[in-house]
């Protein structure tokens, strides 16, 4: 009687050091490298004259794409990981909320806009995680993601308003619209998140 003992690879969700191999791949080093630019982007913008603040702007994006870069190739590539699922969000939130401290202590952005941003935030980020402990999975809003472009593209117009962009582009204004159209996204995606969660947790009796 023959027996067969054909090599079954680990499991790269459930085995430990399938996880940590996994781990390693070019999603997961853009997200550190998106978070390793954060202070770098804090230190230019603490004095900001137009040279450092065009510095800064330059930082912004290429940490914003990097955003873009690691979640495109994470699903094309089958490289979704724990850790990618964890460090992206707070990547991405470190990222925008940093730009967004740093203009309200320039007076670039109104308080109170930056406070309902990041209390959305907070949120979310709580939901998501007792969403998660309880077995539920809330998926990512589309409407999420466009709230991360048109803030992006709000706060590099607010970084460059020191005279690197032309006063008649107006860019404090285009900043500061911008701003609000991504407040309002940020609100209705946020809504749906929490909508999602009750509706889930409603059905499992939690």
């Amino acid at each position: 009687m023959r027996t067969t003992n054909a090599f079954k690879p680990p499991d790269p969700i459930t085995h430990p050091y399938a996880i940590h191999r996994t781990n390693v791949n070019l999603p997961n080093f853009l997200t550190v490298i998106r978070i390793l630019l954060i202070p770098v982007f804090v230190v230019l913008f603490s004095d900001p004259t137009p040279d450092r603040s065009l510095a800064a702007a330059i930082v912004f994006v290429i940490a914003a794409v990097t955003d873009l870069l690691d979640g495109y190739l994470a699903r094309r590539h089958s490289q979704v990981t724990r850790l990618g699922r964890l460090l992206d969000p707070i990547a991405d939130k470190l990222l925008v909320l940093s730009g967004l401290i740093l203009l309200v202590q320039f007076d670039r952005v109104a308080a109170i806009i930056a406070i309902l941003i990041i209390a959305r935030e907070v949120a979310v980020t709580g939901v998501r995680a007792i969403a998660a402990n309880q077995g539920i999975v809330l998926e990512a809003e589309t409407t999420g993601k466009y709230k991360m472009v048109v803030q992006v593209v709000a706060i590099v117009f607010l970084l460059l308003e020191d005279g690197v962009l032309p006063a008649t582009w107006h860019p404090h204004e285009i900043g500061t619209g911008l701003l609000y159209v991504a407040l309002a996204l940020a609100l209705y995606s946020g809504n749906r998140y929490l909508w999602s969660f009750w509706q889930q947790s409603s059905t499992k009796g939690l």
